[in-house]
């Protein structure tokens, strides 16, 4: 599945942004999207801060270039220093961020959340299966739509 991936990514880009605080989460969705072929190029963030520090190239990655986009981000709402709520708001209201796909995985399946994330301009919220196998499942899905299937504009 790897020779799908577009040639405007190189090797540098960041294919995937897992943005979580859970170290049981992000493996096993690492090792779902990997055991699919998903994307060998996965950065793991654990805090909001950290998440919009990478993408607007600031702090430890002001060396990265702003449209040196992931082609994905896989964003959980309960996180420390800054909420996923937050760095849903500002990367969906920034031009420069605004197009890119964000994936909400959460534990979360309040209506306040699901609503909040909508209006933010979320592209899909799925809360996180209690059941490993149903897990792994729904992370290879994800993947396999919205890093290969899924077309988005060049930025």
């Amino acid at each position: 599945m790897t020779d799908l991936i577009p040639e405007q990514f190189s090797d540098q880009s960041v294919f995937i942004l897992l943005v979580e605080d859970n170290p049981a989460d992000s493996e096993l969705a690492i090792r779902a999207l990997r055991r699919g072929r998903i994307s060998n190029q996965i950065q793991l963030l654990e805090d909001g801060a950290e998440a919009l520090d990478f993408i607007f190239c600031r702090g430890n990655y002001a060396h990265r270039q702003i449209n040196d986009y992931p082609k994905m981000i896989l964003l959980d709402l309960k996180l420390p220093k800054v909420t996923g709520l937050e760095v849903l708001r500002q990367l969906k209201s920034d031009p420069r961020t605004k197009m890119i796909p964000i994936v909400v995985l959460t534990s979360s399946a309040q209506d306040s959340d699901v609503l909040e994330s909508y209006k933010l301009g979320v592209n899909s919220y799925i809360v996180k299966p209690v059941d490993f196998e149903q897990f792994n499942k729904a992370i290879e899905q994800l993947g396999f739509y919205w890093v290969l299937i899924n077309r988005t504009p060049h930025h």
